[in-house]
């Protein structure tokens, strides 16, 4: 529509419309041309992408990428359009499995949110619950049979597929989880406004961030960082807070990877002060290797690429004298030789690892498994080196800094919190699940749910069921069991004290009772002795 002038009118330009809907109700109707600030938040995120193909058509073009994808489309069943995954048509039919989106409050402009399970899901949660303890994984293939959109389902079987190195059934079924919980979201829930919430104490909400992390993984794997830092963003905006899986300990790492390297400057300036983001290993290094990528950028300044150089100079001196124990295993899994005066100094020693506290010692491993591949590159090894070597004749000349880092190392990282140990066992980076701690690695982890918060939020319970034949029973209780059906040992776990009591009274009268039964069993038992040689009236053939 125009006006007499030839010119849109403002009141009908529909970007306009949409921009400043947006705005007054934070809905997430991007428009990717309008006129954008140039400094847009932290944890900005756009629908286009969330979509792989997006940057695979960058990397090789609409046309490598496409193929002969259009023509099939006409033929594809209906779908409902999605933002994270494309439905196939290889996909059961889609039916609602009992999943619902509710908002719970709106507060200072931030909408809270939580799914929730029909009363048919809960059912089916609680026989994939069983599936799970039967250790059987052909229990949840049936189960995903007669629910082909059940999310627990999928991303435990997914596991199992990605274990058996089946990588493809593996990502398809995080999608079709992801399709699934797309389907239920609340009108108002936004993927891209930042202004949307989900409580991880919430049993319901982690298989959403379970999943968004899982597909995140294959992304990154794919070949497609740049996706899979979107979605790294849109898990942390979930919960920015709390950030159960610490995100922060890998969104530097996929912007790295993507060459966004203003994004972990902006991260680090904006959340520094109430974050203490130079505390994490990640972060301290990241800074550093993203300032050095600007000074070497061919369209720079002189001047500013000096600036930007002597300023990834000062961070990264700063990195290695928090954080010494990085250097060595760095540069092992980057198969470089370290010269023999690094390797005879005390401080990047052996020394430097072995002290260093256990929850530190979570965070360097972690850091160095995933990211060693960023410091292969020969300028990168060469600027490593020469930081090194200063390093070195600031500890030599006593620098106070080392002492003072040192002296921050020992009353810091006392014990990591619980979402960095889940993040650890979500990362499967050995280097890290190595020094996780004994309380962790001895309590069985979930794939559906691992390491669930102490103080979740139930909905629903699990009803409790008779358990027959238990498989920690002792070998003394199957016995009285196969001797009297009706003994039950487990009757003395019972929560009400009374009935403890009772049954615990029961239960020794009936042992009692056994005991007595089995003695006077024993004392009737008369052993004939066999026939002596002698004997005249033994039969010959008796002992044949």
């Amino acid at each position: 529509v125009t006006s007499e002038d030839g010119k849109a009118a403002a009141d009908d330009n529909i970007d306009l419309l949409l921009e400043n809907l947006e705005q007054s109700n934070g809905l997430s109707l991007q428009n990717d041309d309008s006129g954008v600030s140039d400094r847009r938040p932290v944890l900005h995120v756009e629908h286009r992408n969330l979509n792989p193909e997006t940057e695979l058509k960058r990397y090789f073009g609409a046309r490598a990428v496409l193929g002969d994808q259009r023509p099939r489309q006409r033929n594809r069943q209906f779908h409902r359009t999605t933002w994270m995954t494309s439905p196939k048509d290889s996909w059961p039919r889609f039916s609602r499995p009992g999943i619902s989106m509710t908002l719970l409050e709106t507060k200072d402009g931030i909408h809270y949110f939580t799914f929730e399970h029909s009363r048919e899901y809960q059912q089916v949660q609680f026989k994939f619950l069983d599936a799970v303890e039967s250790m059987d994984p052909n229990n949840i293939v049936a189960l995903l049979q007669l629910n082909p959109y059940h999310i627990d389902s999928l991303l435990q079987l997914s596991d199992v597929c990605r274990i058996q190195e089946d990588q493809e059934m593996a990502r398809d079924l995080i999608e079709r989880a992801l399709y699934s919980f797309e389907c239920a979201f609340h009108p108002l829930f936004s993927l891209t406004s930042g202004t949307s919430r989900l409580d991880y104490l919430r049993p319901e909400n982690r298989a959403f961030y379970l999943a968004l992390y899982k597909h995140m993984m294959f992304l990154e794997k794919r070949g497609c960082p740049r996706t899979a830092l979107e979605y790294c963003k849109l898990i942390l905006s979930l919960d920015p807070d709390s950030d159960p899986l610490c995100m922060l300990l890998l969104i530097d790492f996929l912007a790295l990877r993507s060459r966004e390297y203003q994004s972990v400057l902006q991260i680090y300036q904006d959340w520094e002060e109430h974050r203490n983001l130079s505390q994490l290993p990640n972060f301290a290094f990241s800074t550093a290797l993203c300032y050095f990528h600007l000074s070497q950028q061919e369209n720079i300044d002189p001047e500013e690429s000096h600036k930007q150089r002597h300023k990834a100079d000062e961070l990264l001196q700063i990195a290695l004298i928090m954080f010494p124990a990085v250097l060595m295993p760095l540069l092992d899994l980057c198969t470089v030789q370290p010269d023999a005066a690094v390797t005879s100094h005390s401080f990047f020693g052996p020394n430097s690892q072995i002290r260093q506290l256990p929850a530190l010692a979570e965070l360097t491993g972690l850091y160095v498994g995933r990211t060693y591949t960023l410091w292969r590159e020969a300028a990168v090894m060469l600027w490593l080196e020469e930081t090194v070597k200063e390093v070195l004749r600031r500890v030599d000349a006593k620098d106070p800094v080392v002492e003072d880092c040192q002296n921050k190392r020992k009353q810091r990282y006392q014990s990591a919190p619980r979402n960095i140990h889940r993040h650890v066992l979500l990362s499967e980076i050995k280097e890290a699940t190595s020094t996780l701690p004994l309380e962790v690695t001895t309590q069985p982890v979930m794939g559906f749910d691992p390491l669930p918060p102490l103080d979740s939020v139930m909905s629903y319970t699990r009803p409790e069921r008779q358990r027959v034949g238990a498989s920690n029973e002792s070998t003394l209780s199957l016995f009285f069991r196969s001797l009297l059906p009706n003994f039950n040992i487990q009757v003395s776990q019972q929560e009400d004290d009374m009935e403890v009591a009772r049954a615990g009274q029961e239960l020794n009268q009936e042992v009692n009772r056994l005991m007595v039964a089995m003695r006077d069993m024993l004392a009737n038992i008369r052993f004939q002795e066999p026939p002596r040689e002698d004997n005249p009236y033994r039969d010959d053939d008796e002992w044949d």
